[in-house]
């Protein structure tokens, strides 16, 4: 009897996996529309720097202020195709704000091809994030197992849902509601079905994840109207009106997307702790009826309630810390501060995201109250 479970939830698993990277092939067809992205006339490599052949150093007066510029020029291998040596330059001035340290032999860099001629644009960092990146699946699959393995599994799922088909539907002018909705009912299912699997738990955690989703967007629509914001936060609000020359993107339908992906970590979170807490006490106690697992379920949404809702603040507030320390340091009044619109999206962006916790803890315990209390 145990083989043949085993074989039926391999086989459920698999089908998930399978649904899974059908809707990310179709839903990249379908988001990207034929259109190219990344900038096809703008050719950039990458390199290892091998020699510095000369540097250049100038002085001079400016208001009253010493002044310096600075060339470098030197050569670099690539390290992608076939290993060619490129001569390059480095450029330095003292009036820039934007100053990366002189390159040195063994830096890997970032060239870029202007006007024939190569030029240094930035260092090569990602290797570093990939090692990171690398010691943390390692320890995911050390101290979890399988559920690491499966945890990893979703996590990359949920990016490649994100970059490969919300990201292009934006840029190509589709709907940005529906396609913010889609990609967060596709994480929540995908991830607690591959983590716990399709069991009354997951479809319980399912159900108060959907509950507390539809909160955050329903609120998120109502208070964008009620306090009439329009998107316009940045300089880079303002590139991104006007990337597409045939349509216009809709800065508000932006703020929505933000707010209810940045929310369905959270409530994913508190869901799943909810219905697995209550599942491992329905587990020992088989006795227990619906009042008291959904009583049971309150009590440990209102243990949870109260560091979640400080997870999404502090994590909106670590997330905007740059422009909220200009923000202060440039208004006249603290009234001028708080109803800036930056930091009014800011805000409800904590609001909404923690109201969106708080109505899917009562939700998740009535549902698992309902599931667990049945044969």
């Amino acid at each position: 009897m145990k083989t043949v479970n085993r074989v039926a939830q391999f086989i459920i698993y698999a089908a998930v996996l399978l649904l899974s990277v059908l809707f990310l092939y179709i839903g990249n067809k379908v988001a990207t529309g034929g259109v190219a992205f990344f900038d096809e006339y703008t050719q950039t490599v990458e390199a290892v720097v091998i020699n510095i052949a000369d540097a250049s150093h100038d002085e001079y007066e400016m208001g009253g202020a010493a002044q310096y510029t600075k060339e470098i020029i030197f050569e670099a291998e690539t390290v992608n195709g076939g290993r060619e040596v490129i001569t390059a330059t480095q450029s330095l001035d003292s009036y820039s704000d934007y100053n990366l340290k002189e390159v040195e032999k063994g830096d890997r860099i970032i060239l870029m091809l202007t006007n024939d001629e190569w030029h240094f644009y930035e260092y090569a960092r990602i290797n570093g994030i990939l090692i990171l990146g690398g010691a943390f699946i390692v320890s995911m699959i050390f101290f979890g197992r399988v559920k690491g393995i499966n945890a990893i599994l979703s996590l990359c799922l949920t990016c490649v849902a994100i970059f490969a088909v919300f990201i292009p539907s934006l840029l190509s002018g589709r709907n940005i509601y529906v396609s913010a909705i889609v990609v967060c009912v596709y994480s929540i299912v995908v991830t607690l079905f591959i983590v716990i699997g399709i069991n009354r738990k997951s479809v319980a955690a399912i159900a108060g994840c959907f509950g507390g989703v539809i909160s955050v967007a329903l609120l998120t629509v109502l208070m964008t109207k009620t306090l009439m914001l329009t998107g316009m936060l940045d300089s880079e609000s303002l590139h991104l009106l006007y990337l597409r020359a045939d349509s216009t993107i809709d800065l508000r339908a932006i703020i929505f997307a933000g707010i209810i992906i940045g929310a369905v970590g959270a409530v994913m979170d508190v869901a799943m702790s909810i219905s697995s807490a209550l599942w491992e006490l329905k587990s020992q106690a088989a006795g227990l009826k619906f009042a008291e697992i959904f009583k049971s379920g309150v009590n440990i949404g209102k243990d949870i309630m109260g560091t979640m809702a400080n997870t999404l603040v502090l994590a909106y507030i670590g997330n905007s810390l740059t422009i909220i320390l200009l923000l202060v340091t440039y208004s006249n009044s603290f009234a001028e501060l708080m109803n800036r619109e930056l930091i009014v999206v800011e805000l409800l962006r904590a609001i909404v995201g923690s109201f969106g916790i708080l109505l899917t803890m009562p939700l998740t315990a009535l549902i698992c109250a309902f599931l667990y209390s049945r044969k």
